[in-house]
Order: structure tokens, then sequence, then C-alpha cells
């Protein structure tokens, strides 16, 4: 009956629409990026990953039947937290990236002076969000002397930074199931796995070709 009926059994999440007034705009020009890299530089998309705090972490793993792992429970955080700062070249696939105490414009702006160096004589188009460090005078006046454009995504849209999926990835074979007892050894694990990563990375190429973002004219009307 549920079958001839199209019923499926499905998890229930929600969805914050877009509050920004150009929306499509922004939406169409982080596409046209994806869609068609700019032949002058290079497309990258930015993000920060985190807070990363010790803790135990719930995941799945291969376990002896009723054996399974069980991980201690923690009351406090006596170690403190750190922050990610990343970046995902869609040219090769490959990220990169840097751990740091804070998350400040100063962090992010040493993170464009590292991309920067990496590919000189390139313009870098930086997609990114919202964040106030992104939008701090001292990072814009540095990034347009430096021939590189900052493309922010339209408000709450980070759905569209190319990089979430990685960050996805990253939080599933790096963390899920662990229980790091430094940050040393945290961040040992996050770099083993970019460098699993990048060993195996291929261009990044359709972006959500069959979503329905595809088609909106109008928004929020076909957003819901």
């Amino acid at each position: 009956m549920l079958r001839e009926g199209k019923v499926s059994w499905q998890t229930t999440t929600t969805w914050k629409a877009s509050t920004d007034p150009d929306f499509l705009t922004k939406m169409h020009r982080v596409l046209e990026l994806y869609d068609a890299p700019p032949a002058d530089g290079r497309v990258i998309c930015v993000d920060e990953f985190g807070p990363l705090n010790l803790m135990p972490r719930k995941g799945k793993a291969w376990r002896p039947r009723r054996s399974p792992r069980r991980l201690r429970a923690t009351y406090n955080r006596h170690d403190g937290v750190m922050h990610m700062l990343a970046a995902l070249d869609l040219g090769t696939g490959k990220m990169y990236y840097r751990i740091r105490q804070r998350k400040r414009w100063r962090e992010f702006l040493g993170l464009l002076k590292a991309l920067r160096v990496r590919w000189p004589g390139e313009k870098l188009y930086i997609v990114l969000d919202n964040f106030s460090p992104h939008k701090h005078p001292n990072v814009r006046a540095w990034a347009a002397a430096q021939d590189i454009e900052l493309v922010f995504l339209p408000t709450y849209g980070s759905w569209l930074n190319w990089i979430e999926s990685e960050f996805a990835a990253l939080r599933y074979f790096a963390l899920n199931g662990t229980d790091h007892r430094s940050h040393s050894e945290q961040n040992a694990a996050i770099g083993a796995y970019i460098r699993w990563h990048n060993t195996r990375a291929e261009p990044k190429t359709n972006f959500a070709p069959d979503s329905p973002i595809r088609t909106w004219t109008d928004y929020p009307a076909k957003a819901a």
C-alpha cells in the first residue's frame, strides 16, 4: 500500500530560507564560477571548520557482535577549542588548511596570504560566507591590492559553498568515533585525512547539476 501510494519513511529536517534580497544574483555568480571557471584565474572555496573540541564523538565501526565500542562521557572542556581555516581548490580538488586558536580577521588574512603565495600570477576568486572577519576592511583592502576577488555567498546560503561537502567527509572519516585526548593528536588525525584526500583529489565539476536551484527564477517562493 505504501509503495502504491508513493510513500516512504523519510527524515524530517529544517530549511532556512535566505533573507538576502540579492539571493539570486549572488547564487548565479557562484554557480557561474563553478560551471565555467575564469581562464585568468583559480576558483577557491574557503570556510572555517570547528570549533575543534576534545570530546568523544559518536560514530560507527566494525566490531565483534555483542561487543560494541563504548566511549567515555565528558562533563568538562579543560583544553579549550581550536579552529580550522580551510580552502578547496576547485581546479585540482585539493584542500589546504591551517589550525589556529582563534579565527579572527588576522588568521583569515594569514590564510589568504598563504593562498596568494601558492598561486602567484593568477587571479584568485575566493568563494566565502559573510562571517565578519571575511569582511574586515583590512582584509578587503589587501585582497583588492593582490588581485583577489572575494565572492560572498547569499545570507543563509552556506550550502552553496562547495567546501561544505568536503567538511562532511572530513568529519566522517577523521573525527567520528574518535576520542582524542590532546589537540596535537586530533590535529594529526585531521592532517592525515587531508593528505590522503589530496593524493586522490580530482578537479571539481558539476555542482548540483540536477538540483531545483538550477531553475529558480524567484526566491524564496521557489524554495517552498
